[in-house]
């Protein structure tokens, strides 16, 4: 007989800092993923030096974001921001021409209370460019809030689902005042042939969350499979192209960091959203698209075979991987899905530290975490939110995993102390979504086990023996 397994997760709450990268840094992936914006960080030298060196970016690169940088006259009141702004946003439609220029304000604008959402109507009107303003400050708790906020300010510019119709159509049908109501009216009180009325055709598909093109494709294709066709995504390509929302819309999320965009879609735009578990590892991709099949009332055709031979093509590393721990300190808010898919291939969770838990827009991804470790017949981990870093060390003193995944600051003290790491914030820019791209994950994880591994047969293994002995 097995042990028994505890049948919940056990949820706990610390009071340690926030270690983890500054929010504006949504700034790296989501210019590249809107192609026609410019992305303006208004803030403090500070501000530029952090994106200077975290993104790697020279400056004849051009890249589409730059610093609109705070002085002394700005901080003291003697300069007028307004004109500041003004002037810079003239010259960045002279010499970039962007559809859309997408403000990030930082810890600055909020200290000093600099009104950017009373200015950029104002300033939009003058420069006929919209005008986004995101606080995406180091006030969050982890990093990828910084594309939550993007997201959930860029949800106000979405259109309203609307549809035209032909005007005999009308006509036609005796009952169609119960479901149209008229938008436009011609001159003479006579009506246009074409009208634009409010959509109640059937259901559309939303997926927000900026992921690269090639692996947007790829949920895309998936429900396209499955005979859902995906209307739009938030955020489009270009901005001119972003999807209608009404309240004929559904949304679905392919992040667990996107909350305040989910919430947005709700309360905003009467959007219905589809709480399912992330497209994150084959079960997660596979639970996903179940779930929205579910919801349009369509019976999914190969999900399953197409799961068994993502995992067949993965034995290699299942292999490596299979009875290993690892322990989650707390970095990007992806730790409830990695950790999910990390037991899923067998591995062993002990903890799961995560900066903030929305347990609302997650509930479907604890439940399947939480049946997953009872499929698996592995121990509930414990998830601890808002952790405690010196705690954490010595549970992992004590634990010994096999594997830590924590942000880039404790990687090297832990190595030091004979702990395997591997940073998180390269699950964020890692290509991790969907079926195809489950190779990724278990590449990153693998990594430090093979690299081991290597030194193994290489003889170093007695020498790192004798360094942890010494320390």
């Amino acid at each position: 007989m097995s042990n028994k397994i505890s049948e919940t997760l056990t949820f706990e709450c610390e009071t340690g800092n926030y270690h983890t990268f500054c929010p504006i840094s949504c700034v790296a992936w989501s210019y590249q993923k809107i192609e026609d914006s410019f992305f303006l960080v208004v803030g403090t030298k500070t501000c530029g030096y952090f994106l200077q060196n975290a993104l790697g970016v020279m400056i004849f690169a051009e890249p589409r974001y730059a610093m609109a940088e705070s002085e002394e006259g700005d901080i003291s009141a003697q300069l007028n921001d307004y004109e500041e702004l003004k002037r810079l946003c003239f010259q960045i439609k002279k010499d970039r021409n962007p559809s859309v220029i997408i403000w990030i304000g930082t810890c600055t604008t909020e200290i000093i209370k600099m009104d950017l959402e009373g200015m950029a109507p104002k300033l939009e009107n003058e420069l006929n460019i919209p005008i986004v303003v995101a606080r995406a400050n180091g006030l969050d708790y982890a990093f990828t809030q910084g594309e939550d906020t993007v997201l959930a300010a860029m949800a106000h510019r979405c259109p309203e689902q609307n549809i035209l119709i032909d005007e005999k159509k009308v006509v036609q049908d005796s009952n169609i005042q119960d479901f149209f109501s008229f938008l436009s009216i011609g001159k003479k009180g006579e009506t246009n042939n074409k009208q634009i009325v409010k959509s109640k055709q059937n259901p559309s598909l939303v997926l927000f969350g900026p992921l690269p093109s090639t692996v947007a494709s790829q949920p895309s294709s998936e429900s396209k499979r499955q005979s859902i066709q995906v209307s739009g995504w938030l955020p489009a390509q270009r901005y001119t192209d972003l999807p209608s929302l009404g309240d004929r819309v559904y949304v679905c999320g392919v992040n667990p960091f996107l909350s305040r965009t989910a919430t947005t879609l709700m309360r905003r735009r009467k959007c219905k959203l589809i709480g399912a578990p992330f497209p994150i590892g084959p079960d997660g991709t596979r639970a996903w698209i179940e779930k929205i099949c579910s919801v349009f009332g369509i019976k999914t055709e190969g999900l399953e075979e197409r799961e068994k031979q993502i995992w067949e093509n993965l034995k290699d590393y299942l292999n490596l991987v299979h009875g290993k721990s690892v322990f989650f300190m707390g970095d990007n808010l992806l730790e409830i899905s990695l950790a999910r898919s990390s037991i899923r291939c067998g591995m062993i969770v002990y903890e799961i530290g995560i900066p903030y838990l929305d347990k609302r827009y997650q509930a479907a991804e604890l439940l399947f975490l939480q049946n997953t470790c009872k499929d698996m017949c592995i121990p509930m981990p414990r998830i601890v939110e808002k952790p405690d870093n010196y705690n954490q060390i010595q549970r992992m003193r004590e634990l010994q995993p096999d594997l830590a995944i924590t942000g880039m600051a404790h990687a090297n003290p832990l190595e030091a102390r004979g702990i395997n790491t591997k940073w998180s914030v390269e699950f964020t820019f890692a290509q991790i979504h969907g079926f195809t791209n489950a190779r990724d994950i278990l590449e990153l994880v693998t990594r430090p086990l093979r690299r081991n591994n290597n030194l193994e047969n290489l003889g170093w293994n007695d020498l790192a023996k004798r360094e942890k002995n010494r320390n």
